[in-house]
Parts: C-alpha cells; structure tokens; sequence
C-alpha cells in the first residue's frame, strides 16, 4: 500500500460540492466521495462545527486528512468526512459562525479562508488494505460503530438500499419504531437491530449473504411486521417498551392467539408490583413466564438474618442446622401466587432443599 502527501487548498476542496439521496455527497471537483457505504452520516453538533470554520479563519492547522485513491481517478475519503462537510457547508452558506455567513465575511477573510492550505494523505491499495487503515486511524478520533464497520465490509447494493430506510435522521424505521427502539438512527443502531432480529443474531452471516442483492425490501418488510405485531399485540404505548427484543418474541410468538385486553391488564398489574424491579422484561414474562426477566426483588441481608436467627440456624424443611453461608431465602409464598417479598414471607432453607423446592 502506498501513501502520498495530496496539497490542495479549501477552495479545491469544495469544488462543485453536491449533497443529495441519489449521488451522495461530493467535492473536490467532483471527484471525491465525501460520504462512501462505510462513513456515517454527518452528525457534528454547531459547537464542533463552528470549531473547525475557526481553526481555519484563524490559522490554526486542522487535523490531518486521509483519502483513497480508487484508481480510476477519482477518492473516497477515509477519515476528515465531518470536517470536509462543515467546510463545505460554510462556504455553501449553510449556516454562520459568530453572526456571520461567509459571504458576510470580508473578501480578504474569504481569500484566507478559500486559499487555506488542507494536509491530506492519499492512500491506494486493495480495499481490505484501505479499510484495515481506516480502522486504524479511526481509533484516534470518534469510534466507528460496530455496524458502520459492518457496513465497510459488506459494502454493497444491499447496504445502500438498508441506509434509505433505517439510517437517516427520520427515517421511516424512526417514523414507525421510535417508541420501541433505543439508538439513534444515524449511528445505525436502527439498522443493526433489524438485522439481529431477521438473523436471529447472525448479522454478519446475513450481511454477507445479502451483499449483492439489489434492496433490502426483505429487511425493511420484516421489521414493518414485527411493528406492526408489537403495536396489535401491546396496545398500551409505554416508555419500558423502547429496548425490548420485540424481534425475538415476533420471531417464536407471532402465530400464537393472544388477547391483548387480558395482556394490558396484566401488564398494568405487573407495573405496580414494587416486586417487580425490571420492568421492561414484563413483555418478555408476559409470553414466556420466565420471572427472570423481571428480576424479582430479593429479600435483604436483615431480612435473611433475622429469619435464620428465629429459625436457630435450621432449615425450614428438612430442620438440620446450618451456617447461614450455606442457606438461602426462600419466598414461602411464591411471588408467581401473590407471595411479597417481605420478612413475613421469608423462609431460610438449606441449598439442597431450596433447590428441590424450585424444581417442583
């Protein structure tokens, strides 16, 4: 792989610049990708952005740029996409720095600013050599994503296709998924949970059968449906829902008949439970009835000692005295039938006898 020093200055730089869905983003004449399949989208805040336009009205030297040769001519930009887009975008009159736009500026402050000298490095090789230093370089400045790294490898069609409907700010799997769904769209957290769903977990087993296919209309008519479930199935919108593996419950519930006035009762039920510790694993117990989701509170280090101070150190069941380090509390009513986590309803019992009581 070789890398060479590229000179060029601002006004190079943003040379027939051009933001749009269906060529991308481009500068430099039109012959740098400013935003290639592995790049996110811009997601700078002002302060950031503001920063770089000063560094370069004031002289200062910006951090170092690096592009790909793609050998036909034209580049793809490695490392640099959010400096290079808020240069552009100044220059564009997208928005102004301390009240004033760049056509506000002086001309000898435009002059400097256009005539700034950039240092980029230009690199050319096999793509799995750009993208290993890619993945070098990037550890200094903000971390890809390990789905915006996924991106690079299968970078295709496919993935093109995906980042319409899952990776731009409002997108239509924000639109239709925002209750449901934590991350943010733009880090392509969107995209990488639909694709865990439709994979049972396989990302990178689907991303690469899928590489060439020509959309993801398979993806995005998958998670509409796993939508559409969730909101039939759980009629009640709450702020526990976001997060939740609605994928995996659609994937093993999906043709069962469910009653979604007896589910919303019982989840209302379930919220009140002060037993009940994690509440967004109510919709996994709803269906399942596996009370680890719902990390039923346990009863505290005074609770268990007074109970095996009144039981004089013997098991509830089987009466053989033991150290406490060898006993655990036990609901005498199970929670499932009503029982509190309460000293009332605590029992200390040896291992082996609470092991036996939970298996029946």
């Amino acid at each position: 792989m070789e890398v060479v020093l590229k000179e060029l200055q601002v006004q190079d730089l943003v040379s027939q610049y051009e933001d749009n869905d269906e060529d991308g983003v481009r500068g430099y004449f039109g012959k740098l990708d400013i935003r290639p399949p592995y790049q996110r989208n811009f997601v700078y805040k002002k302060e950031q952005r503001n920063a770089v336009i000063e560094t370069i009205l004031k002289g200062f030297p910006l951090n170092v740029m690096y592009w790909a040769d793609r050998g036909d001519g034209t580049y793809e930009i490695i490392d640099g996409q959010q400096r290079t887009i808020s240069i552009a975008q100044y220059v564009e009159g997208d928005f102004s720095v301390d009240g004033l736009y760049f056509d506000n500026q002086p001309k000898d402050i435009q002059g400097n600013l256009l005539e700034y000298d950039l240092t980029v490095y230009v690199c050319s090789g096999t793509d799995s050599e750009k993208l290993e230093w890619f993945r070098t370089i990037n550890i200094a400045g903000e971390e890809l994503t390990n789905q915006e790294l996924r991106n690079a490898v299968y970078a295709g069609s496919w993935v093109s296709d995906a980042k319409r409907y899952f990776s731009k700010t409002g997108c239509p799997a924000y639109q239709i998924g925002q209750d449901y769904l934590k991350g943010s769209p733009i880090r392509q957290k969107f995209l990488e949970t639909a694709i865990k769903w439709i994979s049972n977990g396989n990302i990178e087993d689907y991303m690469g059968m899928h590489q060439s296919v020509e959309n993801a209309e398979e993806l995005w008519g998958y998670y509409r449906s796993v939508i559409d479930w969730v909101e039939k199935t759980f009629t009640e919108k709450r702020s526990i829902m976001k997060g939740v593996a609605w994928g995996d419950l659609y994937n093993h519930y999906k043709d069962e008949t469910l009653d979604p006035d007896e589910i919303e009762s019982e989840i209302a039920r379930l919220i009140m439970d002060d037993d009940v510790t994690r509440q967004p694993g109510i919709y996994s117990y709803i269906l399942d009835r596996d009370e680890k989701h719902l990390n039923i509170r346990t009863f505290s280090k005074n609770i268990k000692q007074r109970v095996y101070e009144k039981q004089n150190g013997k098991c509830a069941m089987c009466n053989e005295k033991f150290d406490m380090k060898k006993m655990e509390a036990d609901h005498i009513t199970p929670w499932v039938e009503g029982g509190k986590t309460e000293e009332s309803n605590c029992q200390m019992l040896c291992k082996k006898d609470n092991l036996m009581k939970g298996s029946k």
